[in-house]
């Protein structure tokens, strides 16, 4: 039995996906999910073969929710959203069904993942992810994290500052630190300009958070933000910084 999830948060686009999945004796709809949030823990739990996806949804959006899931299932969208941001997902996802869509239309995504059998991988889906979230504009105000089992939004407006961890980014807040499986590059790119800027290779820093500059040796300088932290300042960054700072 091939097992499949609907995570939308209108009830009757569920009920819909739930009807025309009838037809299909092999499959079986193993649980409905109307967020994000309860789609991160079905996927975790069921590790379904099939997801049928919406992308605006309350609280997290479909891309963000995808971005929480290790091994990422098949996808098949199904969203009134029908802009940009869908094809640039046609080579990880397998199809898109846009609302209001006819059980034809249905059929034809289904028909379209038989032939395919495959699931993208967790790295090649990761790689469009980057793409696409930056040009969602939730990305400049928030950054979801998955906490052990739990799903955490953090405002950007609560960040100190951002550090570079091996393959991750280590997002400190008042709060507590945050791990997130991006790239330095891509947060440089997707945060907000004027409000944050990359001063070292390891570091980009919030500047709300900055008091003041300080030498530090021959040529170098570190940045000291409220909470104490001193940011060292590489020599491209600190011109950067000071370009910035209109100084």
């Amino acid at each position: 039995m091939i097992k499949c999830l609907v995570i939308d948060d209108e009830p009757l686009a569920r009920s819909i996906v739930c009807e025309y999945l009838q037809n299909y004796p092999d499959m079986e709809m193993v649980q409905e999910c109307n967020n994000g949030f309860e789609g991160v823990k079905a996927i975790m739990q069921h590790q379904p073969e099939l997801v049928f996806l919406d992308i605006q949804m309350p609280k997290i959006n479909g891309f963000e929710m995808l971005e929480l899931v290790e091994a990422v299932p098949s996808v098949i969208f199904t969203t009134a959203f029908d802009a940009y941001a869908i094809k640039a997902f046609e080579t990880n996802a397998v199809d898109y069904l846009l609302k209001s869509f006819t059980q034809e239309r249905f059929d034809a995504a289904l028909k379209k993942w038989r032939q395919k059998q495959q699931k993208p991988t967790a790295e090649a889906a990761v790689k469009v992810l980057e793409e696409v979230t930056a040009k969602q504009p939730e990305e400049q105000v928030r950054i979801v994290v998955k906490v052990n089992n739990d799903i955490r939004i953090i405002p950007v407006h609560d960040i100190h500052y951002l550090e570079a961890y091996d393959d991750y980014v280590k997002i400190h807040t008042a709060y507590g630190c945050f791990l997130k499986k991006k790239t330095m590059g891509y947060y440089e790119k997707t945060l907000e300009n004027g409000k944050f800027v990359r001063v070292h290779r390891s570091y980009i820093l919030a500047l709300d958070q900055l008091t003041r500059i300080e030498p530090l040796q021959k040529e170098t300088h570190v940045a000291l933000l409220r909470n104490g932290t001193r940011i060292p300042l590489s020599k491209s960054g600190y011109p950067k910084l000071k370009a910035v700072l209109g100084i």
